[in-house]
Formats: structure tokens, sequence, C-alpha cells
């Protein structure tokens, strides 16, 4: 474990060219009301994981039916450009239009199910790591999955390369110099789940933990919350020790690529963050901290056993809020009550 204070709060933000995160809870869920699945997540009350007074998870394993809260992002821009074409879209209203992406997960399956809602077509590339069967999952959804690059960095470059051979859309859920608007959307589309999570904890929390690959998540959640509940709550962010993006980006006070060996936290494990969400965990985050794989993997089993099963990258900021060092280094007391967010179902 390693932990960074964060410097910057005050400080103007990193990527002068790039957005602050989306706080605009209404438009959200404006468009979300029209979708029959768009259902609240539940906010369990997890008794007994840390000596707090209150450990509160916001279960997005639920969303959408898709297994994780990545169903409030791609298939989010998808539908608010159908909406924009007309203000009842149907499954023709995006014929003729293809999105592509690179994924190593849940974000591509978020491209192919709204792609396919509105009738457009959808191209996943994925590395030689992705298992099959998650290539078989985006087929069955309707996406076209091409294999190439061996890690997610070269897949993204293919994806790019193929949307100006051919005039595709790139919908990334990343954000870097140049590509801001729809990730910028993208990430509003997660502000429904941290509205939601205002609105359902019985109060404010004083620990937020939130895990972060490129930082979509963390950085929409906290900006959100950081809106609602103030500067009281302190607000951490977690992500690998192999990929310790925001948090060197921030010591550097720029974006940087940092480099490291592959974690069991795979969704997380992003070199480079997304600028957007380095501007606002800047501005937000109190703390950025560091899990190796082997504080997290033991976590897993004992979540499984309260019906919180999850992954490795699901449950790495509950592993960081759970986890006795961490508890210390934040003077976290028995008086302390945490929200976390279990973001995807176990494998």
């Amino acid at each position: 474990m390693e932990l960074l204070e964060n410097p910057l709060r005050a400080h103007p933000k990193l990527a002068p060219n790039a957005p602050y995160p989306s706080t605009d809870a209404g438009r959200v869920a404006e468009l979300l009301n029209k979708c029959p699945r768009a259902a609240q997540t539940p906010l369990v009350a997890a008794e007994g994981l840390a000596p707090v007074s209150a450990f509160w998870i916001k279960d997005e394993r639920s969303r959408m039916g898709l297994g994780s809260f990545k169903a409030l992002g791609a298939a989010y821009v998808i539908a608010r450009q159908a909406n924009d074409i007309t203000e009842n879209p149907d499954s023709s209203t995006l014929t003729g239009r293809t999105f592509v992406t690179a994924s190593a997960g849940n974000h591509g399956m978020s491209v192919a199910v709204g792609a396919r809602l509105f009738g457009a077509k959808s191209v996943v590339y994925i590395s030689a790591t992705v298992p099959e069967v998650f290539g078989a999952k985006l087929r069955a959804l309707g996406a076209d999955v091409v294999r190439e690059g061996s890690d997610y960095a070269a897949s993204m470059a293919a994806a790019m390369q193929a949307s100006k051979d051919n005039g595709w859309t790139l919908l990334s859920d990343s954000s870097w110099d140049g590509y801001t608007d729809l990730p910028h959307t993208l990430m509003e589309g997660y502000v429904q789940m941290a509205a939601e999570a205002v609105t359902q904890c019985p109060e404010p929390p004083t620990h937020i933990f939130l895990q972060a690959g490129v930082g979509g998540l963390a950085g929409a959640a906290a900006a959100y919350m950081r809106q609602a509940w103030g500067e009281a709550p302190q607000i951490i962010v977690v992500e690998p020790t192999s990929a310790p993006a925001l948090q060197k980006s921030i010591e550097a006070r720029k974006c940087v690529f940092a480099d490291g060996p592959d974690s069991v936290m795979g969704r997380l494990d992003c070199k480079e963050p997304s600028l957007i969400a380095l501007n606002g965990l800047a501005r937000d985050a109190n703390v950025i901290l560091t899990l190796d794989d082997d504080e997290v993997t033991p976590v897993l089993s004992r979540l499984a056993t309260q019906d919180l099963a999850t992954t490795a990258s699901g449950g790495a900021g509950v592993a960081a809020a759970m986890n006795g060092d961490v508890q210390a280094a934040l003077n976290i007391t028995k008086d302390a009550r945490i929200l976390c967010i279990l973001s995807e179902v176990a494998d």
C-alpha cells in the first residue's frame, strides 16, 4: 500500500484543454427514465466488514442487466445521440452508423448493446490477453469482434486507426488531447450511480472509496458526491500498485504513463489516466492510494459469503476500506461511515 495525500486540491486543473466531469444528474435521469431497464441499483448495508459505524456498498452488478456500472457509459452516449435526432428514437434511428472501440471488459458490452438498440453497428477490438469467453459475449450482443495487439493500448490504437479508415465513430471510455466530447458525455452517464447513492445513504459518509482504472467511475462519482456532500467526506481513490496512473500524474502535476507488470485487477490495470477524470480527481480527491494484488484477492471470498461476489477490479475499493493499514493511515475510527462501489459481477 502506497498512499499519496493530494497536494493539488486548490490548484487549477491539470489538463487545461479538457473539461471537468459533468455533474448534471437531471440530464442523465431524464434520458434514462425512457429506458424500461434503467432501475436503481441497491445500496447494501454490509455489516461487519470493518469496525465502523456504517459500511455501505453501492452494488452495480445488476445495472441494466449488463453486470456493471459500464451500462451507464457508452450505451448512454449512443442513446443521447439517438435522442438528439428524435424525441422517440427506435431501432432504426442510427442505422448506417458504426461505433468502434477497444475493450478489455464491460465497456465493449455497453457499446454493443447501445448500438444494437438504435440500429447501429459496433466493432470491438480486443487484445491477445482478453479471454475468448469475453469475445463470445460481445458477439452474442451483436458486436463484430476483432482481436489485434498484445495489450489494451495496441488494440485501442487499432480501433483508432479503423475509425479513421472507415469513417466510424470512436467511442472510448478514456479521454486525451483532442478527444474529450464523447468521453465527457460517457462519464456523465456514471453520475446516475452517484446520484442514487446520495439519495440512498441514510446520512453522509465520512469516507468514500472509489476504485480507478482510467478514472471514469471515480472522477464522475467524486465530482457529484463532492457537490452533494461538500468538503466533509474524505474521498479516497484506489489503484493497482502496477498501474498508479492517477497517483503518478498528480505527483508529476501532468498526465504521465505509469508502466508496470500486469495486475489481477485487470479492468483497473490502465497505465494512463483519462484527462477529464484527472482534472476532476485532482480537484476532488483527498487521497490516492495503491494496493498490491495480494491485498485485494483475499477479500473476494469474504465478500462472496455476504452475497457480494465480484472480481478483484470490482472489489478493489471495498478491499481498501477493509484494510487495517489503510484504516490506520486514514485515521478511520469506529464512528466512521464508509461508502464503496461494487462495480461488476464476478467473472
